[in-house]
């Protein structure tokens, strides 16, 4: 229970209407979830309005109301609550709620278009290693520790967020490391949260169905170093013309990383191979599992994030050299007859770009690269022809199918990817909606020493066709499926 005063602290309040010296006993945004004694936010999201369920609230036991606007009918007995922002009250609500819990670890935020996952997890399992109780919120899983728990989105909403942090502290975590999506800072999740570092890795075509323009996309980004305190740190990629952007108005350290250019933290690729990274970080060479550039770039941002919290330089590399791939980036297998199957989380121009470039790096041009790539439905449609034009650029052979249609006509996804296809390739593509059949084609396609990428949906174990989510995992498909063939 929480005294109403004190959990809107720091909150930009308009108006109040009723007592605020009543106790709290959950923070809701769902109607749904309300209990007795409960303060429902009223947000307006992209989908539903929760003006709308007010009633709904106080008839299942909210005590307090907040909101962007009073509503017409006023009810006896509750408080109302307005507020310049329903998104940026929620988040300050939550810490608030929770004990601020984000000031009582050290919590990094991770940002930018590629690479936060492996990023922040790499970090979870180096800090693991080196013996700290950590704790970790991505897209693929929040970890208290040793606690697993399910995540449905890259940045969870502000209630979750702090709970999670919460339970954190109770479980006694001093360092946590979170992914921050464009979509988190804009609706204003991490509002509230005090962070102790962020980090920029790139920014790239995506995001544009939600965002107006790259520019505002860019903006979004930059706005999460805006409010770092002056007690944080910045690390930003200076290889990317955006790392500078990202510093402008910060208060925090600034910190630079890059391969090309002069930086905090520089590193060298000494060899790339399919079965891992030869570098030399800070004079120092290491041979790493990890495979091609985009990696690398990772592995530094994970040497400079570590440092700059203290760790002894030489444990630090000591432990990156024992660093496993994360679930579905560039995951590597290798079947019996000697073909080589490649599951990544592509699902970008720029990334699939990469990754490609990274293969084509490291093979010998005796073999084959056979892409599976497709596109997600509901999602920004102005990146389709260029997945299709990269991927038919940079592969041998290339199998357009389905991602997640969700409600889009998967038949009609394929043919936005076909139009970045160029005439001279035209002869390496064919289309296959349904995604097991296009995995199993280009196994039916692949010699010894070839190469399959499949692209796109990375560590995901569904697919998602209309409103039905059913059991989809690229990597365990492509490796029974070659199985079967024994090729």
């Amino acid at each position: 229970m929480k005294n109403l005063k004190d959990i809107l602290y720091k909150v930009a309040i308009e108006s109040i209407l009723g007592d605020t010296n009543i106790e709290i006993k959950s923070v809701v945004f769902d109607s749904r979830k309300v209990k007795l004694n409960s303060l429902f936010i009223a947000q307006k999201g992209l989908i539903f309005d929760g003006n709308k369920f007010v009633n709904k609230a106080i008839e299942s036991g909210a005590v307090v109301i907040v909101c962007e606007q009073f509503p017409k009918e006023i009810q006896p007995n509750i408080t109302y609550v307005q507020v310049a922002n329903c998104d940026e009250a929620l988040a300050i609500i939550a810490a608030n709620f929770y004990d601020n819990p984000s000031e009582k670890l050290k919590l990094v935020g991770v940002t930018g278009t590629n690479g936060k996952t492996t990023i922040a997890t790499l970090l979870y399992k180096l800090f693991k290693k080196a013996n700290y109780k950590v704790g970790l919120l991505s897209t693929i899983k929040i970890m208290i520790d040793e606690l697993e728990q399910a995540t449905t989105h890259t940045t969870p909403d502000s209630v979750t967020i702090n709970e999670t942090l919460h339970k954190m502290v109770l479980a006694e975590v001093e360092f946590c490391f979170m992914e921050v999506s464009s979509h988190g800072i804009d609706q204003k999740r991490t509002a509230g949260l005090y962070f102790e570092g962020g980090v920029f890795t790139n920014l790239t075509h995506d995001h544009l169905d939600y965002h107006k323009s790259f520019a505002e996309y860019r903006d979004v980004k930059k706005s999460f170093f805006d409010n770092l305190p002056k007690t944080a740190f910045a690390l930003v990629n200076i290889d990317d013309k955006n790392g500078t952007i990202m510093l402008q108005n910060t208060l925090a350290k600034k910190y630079t990383y890059a391969l090309k250019t002069i930086a905090d933290y520089k590193l060298k690729i000494l060899e790339n191979q399919f079965n891992g990274l030869l570098l030399n970080i800070d004079n120092q060479e290491l041979w790493v599992k990890l495979i091609g550039s985009f990696n690398a770039y990772n592995l530094l941002a994970i040497y400079g994030v570590s440092d700059l919290l203290g760790l002894e330089k030489l444990e630090i590399l000591r432990i990156i050299s024992e660093l496993e791939n994360v679930d579905g980036r560039f995951q590597h297998a290798v079947s019996t007859s000697g073909i080589n199957s490649i599951v990544d989380y592509a699902h970008t121009p720029d990334a699939l770009k990469n990754v490609l470039e990274t293969i084509n790096t490291i093979r010998t041009y005796n073999e084959q690269v056979i892409t599976v790539v497709g596109c997600g439905g509901d999602r920004d449609k102005t990146k389709r022809p260029k997945m299709g034009n990269i991927a038919s650029t940079l592969s041998n052979q290339v199998v357009f199918t389905s991602d997640n249609p969700r409600s889009e006509n998967p038949d009609l996804i394929i043919k936005d990817i076909e139009e970045g296809v160029t005439p001279e390739n035209y002869k390496k593509t064919i289309s296959i909606a349904d995604r097991k059949q296009a995995i199993k084609t280009a196994c039916k396609l692949a010699n010894t020493g070839d190469i399959i990428l499949i692209a796109g949906k990375g560590h995901e174990t569904y697919q998602i066709i209309g409103d039905v989510r059913s059991d989809f995992d690229d990597f365990k498909i492509v490796n029974e499926t070659l199985k079967e063939l024994n090729k």
